[in-house]
This record gives C-alpha cells, structure tokens and sequence, in this order.
C-alpha cells in the first residue's frame, strides 16, 4: 500500500504568486504482510495541476454562450485517463498546464520519495468567491496510477485573493520606495512586497468624507467616514453628529454587506433583485445624543470587490434610521451635581423608517495574515 499525501506551504494566495505544493509517496506496507511478488511496489506515474471550478445557481443564473464548459469531459472519459476536474460540480474556467512529477516509481517497504510541485497562479484568475448564486473554488489535484488500475485523484483546496492593477505603471508611482535615495527599488521584491505596499498604501489614505443625512422633513444629522477603501480584517470606524438636527433620531441600526450583481445576460430572469449577505452590525440608540459613532470589523474570510463575466460583487454600508415624526421633549438637566432628575419617555411614538446605503470599497490583504485564521486544511492524503 501506497500512501500519497499533499501539502501546501500556505492555504490562501495571490494570483500571480507561485503555489508550492510538497507530494510524498510512502510505501506503508505491513511487516506482517507477505507480498505477492517483491517487497517492492510501484506507481507508473503521477502528475499535478490546479484548476479553478464555477458553479452557479441554475435557478438564478445561466451560464454564458453555448459552450456548457467542461462539465462533459470532467465527468466522461477512461478512468486511467487524467482528468482534474472529474467528479467535480460545475465548469473548469481556469487550469493550468499537468505537470509530471515521476514515471515508473519503484518504492522499498518504508521507503519515501518527496516531490516539489510548483506553479504559478495566473494573475487573470477570478478570487475565491462564494455566493448565493455563483461559487469560485479552487484546488491542487494530484493524479497517480498503477499499471492496469484506475486512476487516483488526491484533491488540496486552497484560496485565491487578487489585486488589481498591479500592471498599472501608475500604480507604482504611488508606492514610497523604502529608500528614498534608490529609485530602482521600487521595482525590486517579490509580488507579495508590492501588492503588501500597493494595498497598505491605498486602505493608508485618510480623507474624511462628511455625509448630510436628511428627509423631506428636515436634518437627521452628520455621517463621517474617514475613508473609503479597508482591507479584509480590518476596522470600519464612523461617527455621528446629531447636532442642530430637526429630525429626532430615536436609533439607527448599521449593517455591512456585500451585493452579488449577475450580469444582464446571465439572469434567468431579468428582475431578478440584487442578492445580499450581511457579515456584521452596529445598533444603537441616540435619542436626545449628540454625537455616536460605530465599528464594523470586516471578517478575513470576505471576498474582497471584484469582477467577472458572470457576477460582480460590491461593497456598501446598509443605513436604516428610525425617526419620530414629531419633536420629543427633552428632560430637564440637574442645575448641579447634588442633583438628580428622572425622565419618563412617551409611552408611544409615531414613526418612520429610512433607508441609505453608502458604497464603499473592500481590497484583498497580505495572504499571510489570512492564513492565520483560516479553516482550510493546508494537506490531504489517500491510499493507493
């Protein structure tokens, strides 16, 4: 018995980066086992590629042209045939060239050989991504055989963050070399350096943008947020100026979400609506405040803004305010602090609701960083 196990040195990368998968192959045969020919055994080959998989929702989407990708032959063909995407949901919208790692592997009982598979992701492909009605997924397959037999597929998942414009001269001139005095540094390091500097440099930028939040009736208040553009694990941080305002503002609940926009020509039905996912909340009550603010973390495991011939996915801060339709009488403050005072609130409010949603911009982050934190496995193994 054969055993095949597949590691990677990280589980989350750039596109562009080069992946780096170690494959070993040990003979685990039994010491008790007695062995039909020799105390040998082996594998006529072995080769790898990654592959990225499409699924989509047919209710909701259909897929692009005639062509129905490559689900037919992923699924068809001879057994000892290698085919990455067999038995896989969905069509095959990037891979890359197989790789042969060895033919004719002859392993004594206990004996293992390690190889280095090494590939570099194409800085066309689309981020790992799942929706409601389009998932990305990608994976290292390992595919080996014995003479006359099937062929085995050993599959690791793995996760794709991509930044865009990195091709853009304009881009570098926006990144501060680390020595001023060496102007060719800038184009030195590796793609993580750059695309680390390029989105540090970006999400950097603080330019407070003030919002007038009003209705037909009048004022709500102030929304600032000081900048526009966050990385995944990080911080949303607003704050709220309710001074001067006509409008009473009982209390103002702040969501995070994502849209899924399908393409026109991909929507199964031409009205259909925009889907959302919500990842964190800000609730608050601010009668009679005049001033609050709120913090919305955006979780690592995010996808971060992109596009595709199939969806888009956006950003925005969903706004939802609850406002009493006439004015409520303030208590009375205590002329010193040796004094005390008690308000009682109107037992009922008449009110309405209103809704704002402000874009905002989510980039990818160092994939190092979200690494740390994710659950997918790095490694996988089979029995051959």
């Amino acid at each position: 018995m054969i055993v095949v196990e597949a590691r990677l040195d990280r589980t989350v990368y750039l596109a562009g980066e080069v992946l780096e998968c170690f494959v070993s192959f040990t003979n685990q045969t039994s010491e008790g086992a007695v062995p039909l020919n020799s105390d040998s055994e082996s594998l006529a080959w072995a080769s790898a590629q990654l592959h990225c998989q499409c699924s989509v929702s047919e209710a909701r989407v259909v897929w692009p042209g005639e062509d129905t990708g490559e689900v037919p032959y992923g699924q068809e063909g001879s057994d000892t045939v290698f085919i990455p995407s067999r038995g896989e949901r969905g069509h095959t919208v990037l891979s890359t060239a197989p790789r042969i790692l060895f033919c004719d592997l002859k392993l004594r009982q206990g004996e293992t050989k390690t190889y280095l598979y090494r590939e570099v992701i194409p800085r066309e492909a689309p981020p790992s991504y799942r929706g409601h009605s389009v998932k990305y997924s990608y994976k290292v397959t390992i595919g080996t055989q014995r003479v006359g037999a099937p062929t085995k597929l050993l599959r690791v998942p793995f996760r794709v963050l991509v930044v865009y414009d990195l091709g853009d001269p304009t881009v570098y001139e926006e990144v501060p070399p680390s020595n001023p005095f060496l102007e060719e540094q800038r184009q030195e390091g590796s793609l993580l350096e750059l695309a680390s500097q390029v989105l540090t440099t970006i999400t950097a930028r603080k330019s407070p943008n003030v919002y007038n939040i009003t209705n037909q009736r009048g004022t709500v208040g102030k929304f600032t947020l000081f900048k526009s553009a966050y990385r995944i694990g990080e911080d949303i941080v607003g704050s709220f100026d309710y001074a001067g305002a006509s409008v009473p503002c009982m209390q103002f609940t702040v969501t995070l979400q994502s849209e899924e926009h399908i393409a026109e020509e991909c929507r199964r039905k031409p009205s259909q609506a925009v889907a959302t996912m919500s990842f964190s909340r800000h609730h608050e009550f601010c009668l009679h405040t005049q001033r609050g603010h709120m913090i919305l973390p955006i979780p690592l495991s995010a996808t971060p803004s992109f596009m595709t011939d199939i969806v888009t996915v956006k950003w925005r801060l969903h706004f939802e305010f609850v406002l009493a339709c006439s004015p409520i009488s303030q208590p009375e403050l205590p002329t010193s602090q040796s004094e005390s005072t008690t308000w009682q609130g109107p037992s009922t409010v008449a009110v309405d609701t209103m809704v704002w949603d402000l874009p905002i911009k989510v980039l990818p982050t160092n994939p190092l960083q979200a690494t740390a934190v994710s659950l997918i496995k790095s490694s996988n193994s089979i029995k051959v």
